[in-house]
Order: structure tokens, then sequence, then C-alpha cells
């Protein structure tokens, strides 16, 4: 697999205020086309670099280069070039309250200049209506829910068509619903338009169901740069330690068990059986149509359905089952002491008990179906968890009704 260039490279950059020395050396590669995602504790100075990659800060020593250039040597006519290619997000969303959605969306284009009042117009009305805010353009912020903000803060950041996009904790304030709509947007926009982007983000471990690239800021430096599944495995006693927190949170939108108290737990079985085979069985299943789900329901009603879905799987689990969400759109069942034919047998019961709640009364409710895809796989060993994308044991497909 060829390895992504760094489109943004970070060297032993360094910023005090005062007394307090907040980035103290930080190393940092960010490759292009992908979400890079900078964690760390609270108050380690994750905005203050974010803000030094977009130019609000200036740092005191070292460099920040772009496609290999470091910015300070750049002259003025590529520095403007570059700024014209970077977008930002602001944590609180920044939009101005003395303005329309649409007012607000326009902004960039209009201090931007070049572009026609029709230009305009055109531009702003596709982007709201890609983000279903086209019946809300004449209303202001101070009228719109939580939510809906961070969805016009997130137009204006699109609005220009930018190449990379800087996010400074973009679900702040939300609830877990709402948080998990603007994840998904996030995610969706970028595969779709191809920009890089870099979050700052304490929405762990929902924040790496959408990421490429995670890096941990803390004591003002870079301690992990990996994927989000190699933080876990990480060597670093202050990076292990931080992964053990992780492991003590629930997913925020399922409430589901993480996949570090998964393999946890599997581990702990596997000693407590030692000397003899601890088999489990594991079941993926995988939401095929969420996209059409979007389009039907929006991006909020989606995460809503996923919720109602993930909360039928559970009822159906034993007490020693363990129920994950394993990917954007892909759940992991692990059953231990099982193989292959009850898990099987599980997923039987599964399908047969969604199938039972056709005959509620729909009338209380919007029915909808998520096609699922699946793949069962047994193992004694709990790595397997790190490699089941690579599983080829053959898939079936099913049709669920979930209640909204």
């Amino acid at each position: 697999m060829t390895m992504k260039k760094p489109l943004i490279q970070i060297k032993d950059l360094r910023k005090r205020f005062g007394d307090n020395t907040v980035l103290n050396g930080v190393n940092l590669s960010i490759r292009e086309g992908e979400i890079t995602t900078i964690i760390g504790k609270s108050g380690v100075g994750k905005s203050v670099l974010l803000k030094h990659i977009i130019g609000l800060l200036e740092y005191d020593s070292g460099h920040i280069l772009f496609n290999g250039k470091p910015f300070k040597k750049m002259k003025e006519k590529e520095k403007k070039l570059l700024k014209s290619k970077l977008s930002f997000m602001f944590q609180g969303t920044a939009l101005f309250d003395s303005m329309t959605v649409y007012e607000n969306v326009a902004l960039p284009l209009n201090e931007r200049g070049g572009f026609s009042r029709n230009e305009i117009y055109q531009r702003v009305e596709d982007q709201l209506e890609q983000l279903d805010l086209h019946e809300i353009d004449d209303k202001y912020p101070s009228q719109l829910s939580g939510g809906m903000r961070k969805r016009v803060a997130l137009a204006r950041a699109l609005i220009t068509e930018p190449e990379i996009i800087l996010f400074d904790e973009p679900t702040t304030g939300l609830d877990p619903i709402r948080k998990s709509a603007v994840h998904r947007m996030i995610s969706d926009y970028q595969k779709k338009h191809k920009f890089t982007a870099v979050l700052v983000s304490h929405e762990i471990p929902d924040i790496f169901y959408i990421s490429q690239h995670i890096a941990m800021l803390d004591e003002g430096k870079i301690i992990f740069e990996g994927t989000p599944k190699e933080i876990y495995k990480s060597s670093n006693p202050s990076v292990r330690e931080f992964a053990k927190q992780l492991g003590d949170e629930s997913e925020k939108l399922t409430g589901l068990t993480s996949q570090y108290t998964i393999s946890s737990r599997l581990k702990a079985e596997r000693r407590h059986t030692e000397g003899h085979h601890a088999i489990f069985s594991f079941i993926v299943l995988n939401i095929t149509n969420m996209d059409e789900i979007i389009k039907k329901i929006g991006y909020e009603g989606s995460q809503i359905a996923l919720k109602n879905f993930i909360f039928q799987i559970k009822r159906c689990l034993r007490d020693t089952d363990t129920c994950s969400r394993y990917d954007l759109d892909k759940i992991l069942i692990v059953l231990p002491g099982a193989n292959v034919e009850i898990g099987k047998k599980v997923y039987a019961k599964l399908t047969n008990r969604v199938k039972k709640e056709k005959a509620l009364d729909t009338e209380k409710f919007t029915s909808l179906s998520f096609s699922v895809s699946v793949a069962f796989a047994e193992a004694e060993e709990e790595s397997l968890i790190q490699g089941i994308e690579t599983n080829n044991t053959p898939k079936d497909t099913t049709s669920f009704d979930v209640f909204t």
C-alpha cells in the first residue's frame, strides 16, 4: 500500500505564553486527502496548534511546511494563494448574529471577491440544499438549534471549496445524536470533495470512526501518531493510560462497549481458561444502505435509527456477550464460548425478533429498512478484532425494519 504524501508537516514547533510553554517541539505529518484528528487532555494546546496551522497565531520557533515549503519562506503571493485554499470551522461556530443563514454562508465568497451576485447566490443555495438548510436561509443564528448552527458553520467552511479544512471541536455542546450526525456529515463531505481535514476533538471513541490518522498531544509534544486501532497497542505508558480511560467510556450515541473493553475482556477470558480452548464467535454487521437512509430521513434521523437498531440487537444477546460499534456503519458482536454455528443461531434469533416487531402498531412509528451484510468468524485469539476486515467468510444479506 502506497503511503500518501504529507501535505502539511510541522517540525519542532514551539510556543510560549509568558512563562507557560504550550508547544514544546511538536512534530506532526498531515497526509493529503485524509482526516487527521488531534486528541489529548483538556488544556494541552490542541486548539493552539490548530490556530498555528491556519495562521491565527505565530509560533516562536520551528517550521510549518505546506507541500514541503516552509510557510515563513513563501512570498506574499504564495501565502495569499495558500490561504485561499484553507478554511476553518470555529469551536463556537462564530456565526454573525446580525446576518441571516444565507449571509453567513455567503460571507467568505464576498470577502474573497471576484464573484458576481448571481454566482454567489447559486453557490450558496447549492450548498444549503446539500446540507438540508435551504428552508432556513432567511433565519438568524439565534433562531436555530445548536445542531443547525453547526451545519450552517459547516456550509460556510465548505463554500469556497477549500483543499484544507480545520475543525476546532466541531461538536461541542451537542447531544450524542447531533454529535454523531455532524461527524457523519464531515466524513461524507470529506469523501465527496477529497479535502484534507484536521480536527481537534474530545469525542472519543466516536471520532475514531471517521478518522484515518490520530495524533495525541501531551506536555507540548506529539506522543502518538497512527491509526485509531493502533492507539490501543501503543507501548507508551501515557498513551496506554489514555487508552484505558477510553475503555471506561461507552460509545456516546449507542451506549455500546468500547473496543478496548472488549479486547480486555477477551484477554481476561483467555487467562481464566488457560490450558483450555477459549473459543469466541464474532458477528460483523455492516449496514450497506446508510446513504439511502440519510437521503430519506436526514443525518439526525439516520443516527436515531442506528441507535434504535443497536438497541434491538442488544436485547437479543446474552449477559456474557458484548457488542461494539466497529466502524461508522459496522457493528461487532462477540460471543464468548460460542462457535460459528451458535453465532448463526444468535443472528437468526435477532432477525426473527425484528420481524415479529413488524406486528407493532406502526401508526406510532416511522418504519424503514436497513440492508445489512453479515460475516461470521470463529477464533481462539482476541487479535481477530484487529484483523477482522480481512475475513473472507461468505457473507449473507438481510433486511431489517427499524422504527424511528
